[in-house]
């Protein structure tokens, strides 16, 4: 259900538009408050809203063999949940799971359709958005293939902090698993190198990065080249 309370638009795609394209489009928004754990698509529904998160992000997941998934890319208040619909294309090819609670504009697609013809800065600003995620994409499936466990949770966990604007969140183990596409027991070992190292304290699902440097330091370089990647073509 949509919220009562009324918060600032801090969608960073919606906050490079001019204020007139800008308010144009929040008109025809609605702010709902998406809630953790709560799937938004499953792969072949019908996209019926579009979703730019305000302080809440949304995991993009492919399905395995229906009976697990893998995690591939993360939206939030960086990016946006609907862009097939730019493609003209209205099915979700992904399932999309709220992974972390808050606040987000929702718009549904007749309306999102109808903003596209009225602002060609919103196209623009979308159309580069599409390729940061092609390319966060395709990194993710290079850094599935050839990375090891720790980097890779050291690249997620910063991927999550910068999402959820907060050094510490909760997430279980094998839902962190589920997320990279490994045993829990990797995710243990890797999460326990992580902890030694003072990186990272974890207990009972908390998390808290203690060391944002030696964490980057610890991750793969997937992670920095999403974050190049992002700068170089969205704030061009």
């Amino acid at each position: 259900m949509p919220s009562t309370q009324t918060v600032a638009a801090t969608n960073r795609l919606l906050a490079v538009l001019p204020s007139k394209d800008r308010q144009h489009l929040l008109s025809g928004c609605e702010q709902v408050e998406l809630v953790f754990g709560n799937i938004l698509y499953k792969r072949g529904e019908t996209i019926r809203y579009v979703y730019f998160p305000i302080d809440s992000f949304i995991s993009l997941e492919t399905p395995i063999d229906g009976h697990s998934s893998l995690e591939v890319a993360l939206v939030g208040n960086e990016g946006m949940y609907g862009t097939p619909l730019m493609l003209g294309v209205n099915v979700s090819p992904l399932h999309a799971v709220v992974q972390g609670s808050g606040p987000a504009w929702r718009m549904d697609a007749e309306r999102f359709h109808s903003e596209l013809k009225y602002s060609i800065a919103l196209q623009q600003e979308l159309n580069r958005y599409i390729y940061v995620l092609m390319t966060q994409l395709a990194q993710t499936a290079a850094c599935t293939r050839f990375h090891v466990v720790e980097e890779r949770l050291a690249r997620w966990l910063l991927m999550t902090r910068d999402r959820a604007h907060s050094e510490e969140f909760h997430i279980t183990h094998e839902l962190l698993a589920q997320m990279l596409g490994v045993r829990r027991v990797g995710v243990t070992k890797a999460a326990g190198s992580l902890q030694n190292k003072k990186l990272i304290s974890y207990s009972r699902g908390d998390i808290k990065i203690r060391d944002i440097g030696g964490l980057q330091a610890a991750s793969c370089k997937c992670y920095q080249a999403d974050k190049e990647t992002y700068d170089r073509i969205l704030h061009c």
